[in-house]
């Protein structure tokens, strides 16, 4: 899974896919998202305004995988855990 770092506390799908050079344009992200190519969190998202925040996974078709990173942190806090 690739993580992609955010400096903002959340993304929009959309915004997301363009911000990891999974698509080129906006265009082409919302039609990736039309067409039930992205699934969040294993769930396919149709919408392209979901908010993606640290922690969310997002599976792109053809692309791969990629974890939601906040900018600064090394990654998740394990369970049970402040970060």
């Amino acid at each position: 899974m690739n993580p992609i770092k955010i400096n903002t506390d959340y993304i929009k799908l959309n915004q997301f896919l363009k911000w990891a050079n999974i698509a080129y344009s906006g265009a082409e992200a919302n039609i990736m998202i039309r067409e039930g190519m992205v699934k969040v969190d294993g769930v396919v998202e149709l919408r392209r305004g979901r908010k993606l925040y640290p922690g969310n996974t997002v599976e792109v078709e053809g692309a791969g995988s990629y974890l939601v990173v906040k900018e600064g942190s090394a990654g998740i806090a394990s369970e049970g855990t402040n970060p």
